[in-house]
C-alpha cells in the first residue's frame, strides 16, 4: 500500500479481507449487488453524486485546512490541504455508516484504487463512481446503460425510456435493457402512447399521453366524440363508442339453467329460478319449462302442493309440503324408530323424595317425629290432658319403632355373624 492510508479505520473496523488480487465483489447484476456494493460505496463518493454521503463529504471539505491555525504554512510544509491524505480520511469518514458491512468491505478491497485516484487520477477521471465502480472494479455501468458491456438503454443513455419507464439492469452489468414503460405509454423505448390514451402533447423531446374517454381504445382528444377505436365490448358509431348488446346475439354464452344480463361493455350469466328448467330472465314468470314439483298457473311456474293427496303410507305418518317437493314425518306425540313411528314414551314425574337415599329418609323421618314430640310436650308441660295423653303416646309409639328397628338390625347382624 502506497501511503498506508486506514480507510477502513474511519467508519468501522477493518475486516482484514484481501485486496484487488484476491476474490472480488459479486457482479452488480447479481441480486442487486450494485445497490448494495457500488450504491453504498462508490456511488457516494464521487462529486458527480451529490446526493449520496460522500458527495457530501467532498463539498463539506472543500474550504477546510489542516485546522493547525497557519493555514499557509501548512499547506507550503505539509503540502495542499485539496489534495491531501488528511481530507481524504474527512471525505471516507462520510462514505459508509458504521452499520453497512458492505460499503465497509468494498472500500476495503479498493483502498489502494482509492488512494490511487485521490492522488493521480482525479484531473483526468474526476467521477469517481464511474472511474472505480464502472471502469476499473467493472461492477457497474454509468446511469442510462445497461449489460455487460454498458450499453445504452433504449431511448439513449441520456433519457432512457424516453424519462417515462424504467430500463431493466440500467446501471448494472446485467439486465436486459428492456423498457418497463408508465401507465399510458408504451413501444420500444416507450415513446409511444399505449392502449386508451392520446398524444396531449408532442415535440422532438417531450411526450404527454392523456387519458381516453372510458371504452375508447384509441381516440384523437378526451371527449366522447373523440373515439377512433373501441375496446372489447363496444361498437364505434359516428366516433362514439356505443355498448353491445351480448344478450341480443349470439355473442353471449350462458348455461341451460342460466339467462344472460347485459353490462357495460360484457355481460352475465345468472343461474335461473328453482321454478324453472331454463329460463329467459329473473323469476319463476320468465321460464322455459317448470322444473318437476311446479306447475304452469298462468304465466308462472308455482309449486305442487303434493301432501294435498296421499303420499305418506304408514302408521301415524303426516306430510310436509316444501318447495318443489314434500317431507314425510311422524305425527305429534310419535317418534321415528327403524321405519316406524311409535308413540313416545312420556316418563312420569318423580316424586318430592324420589331422589333422596333410604338413610336421608331416616333421618327426615326422624327430624320431623322430633319437631312435632317437641311442640306435644311444650303443650303438655302446660297442664292439658289431652296433649300430655298424646305426648306420651307418640313416644310410645316412637321408642317401639326405634326398638323394632334396632332390634332387627341387631338380629340381622347375629345371623350374618358379626
Amino acid at each position: 500500500m502506497a501511503h498506508g492510508l486506514p480507510l477502513l479505520a474511519v467508519g468501522g473496523p477493518r475486516l482484514g479481507g484481501p485486496r484487488l488480487g484476491g476474490p472480488r465483489p459479486p457482479d452488480c447484476g447479481a441480486g442487486g449487488g450494485c445497490t448494495s456494493y457500488a450504491a453504498s460505496g462508490c456511488g457516494g463518493v464521487g462529486e458527480t453524486q451529490p446526493s449520496a454521503p460522500a458527495g457530501w463529504g467532498l463539498e463539506r471539505t472543500i474550504r477546510d485546512n489542516f485546522g493547525g491555525g497557519n493555514t499557509a504554512w501548512e499547506e507550503e510544509k505539509l503540502s495542499k490541504y485539496k489534495d491531501s491524505e488528511t481530507r481524504l480520511v474527512e471525505v471516507l469518514e462520510s462514505v459508509c455508516s458504521k452499520s453497512d458491512f458492505e460499503c465497509h468491505r468494498l472500500l476495503e478491497l479498493s483502498e489502494e484504487l482509492v488512494e490511487s485516484w485521490w492522488f493521480h487520477k482525479q484531473q483526468e477521471a474526476p467521477d469517481l463512481f464511474q472511474w472505480l465502480c464502472s471502469d476499473s472494479l467493472k461492477l457497474c455501468c454509468p446511469s442510462g446503460t445497461f449489460g455487460p458491456s454498458c450499453l445504452p438503454c433504449p431511448g439513449g443513455a441520456e433519457k432512457p425510456c424516453g424519462g417515462h419507464g424504467r430500463c431493466e439492469g440500467e446501471g448494472t452489468r446485467g439486465g436486459s435493457g428492456h423498457c418497463d414503460c408508465q401507465a399510458g405509454y408504451g413501444g420500444e423505448a416507450c415513446g409511444q402512447c399505449g392502449l386508451g390514451y392520446f398524444e396531449a402533447e408532442r415535440n422532438a423531446s417531450h411526450l404527454v399521453c392523456s387519458a381516453c374517454f372510458g371504452p375508447c381504445a384509441r381516440c384523437s382528444g378526451p371527449e366522447e366524440s373523440n373515439c377512433l377505436q373501441c375496446k372489447k365490448g363496444w361498437a364505434l358509431h359516428h366516433l362514439k363508442c356505443v355498448d353491445i348488446d351480448e344478450c341480443g346475439t349470439e355473442r353471449a354464452s350462458c348455461g341451460p339453467d342460466q339467462f344472460c344480463v347485459n353490462t357495460e361493455g360484457s355481460y352475465e350469466c345468472r343461474d335461473c329460478a328453482k321454478a324453472c328448467l331454463g329460463c329467459m330472465g329473473a323469476g319463476p314468470g320468465r321460464c322455459k319449462k317448470c322444473s318437476p314439483g311446479y306447475q304452469q298457473v298462468g304465466s308462472k311456474c308455482l309449486d305442487v302442493d303434493e301432501c294435498e293427496t296421499e303420499v305418506c303410507p304408514g302408521e301415524n305418518k303426516q306430510c310436509e309440503n316444501t318447495e318443489g317437493s314434500y317431507r314425510c314425518v311422524c305425527a305429534e306425540g310419535y317418534k321415528q324408530m327403524e321405519g316406524v313411528c311409535v308413540k313416545e314414551q312420556i316418563p312420569e314425574s318423580a316424586g318430592f323424595f324420589s331422589e333422596m337415599t333410604e338413610d336421608e329418609l331416616v333421618v327426615l323421618q326422624q327430624m320431623f317425629f322430633g319437631v312435632i314430640i317437641c311442640a306435644l310436650a311444650t303443650l303438655a308441660a302446660k297442664g292439658d290432658l289431652v296433649f300430655t295423653a298424646i305426648f306420651i303416646g307418640a313416644v310410645a309409639a316412637m321408642t317401639g319403632y326405634w326398638l323394632s328397628e334396632r332390634s332387627d338390625r341387631v338380629l340381622e347382624g347375629f345371623i350374618k355373624g358379626r
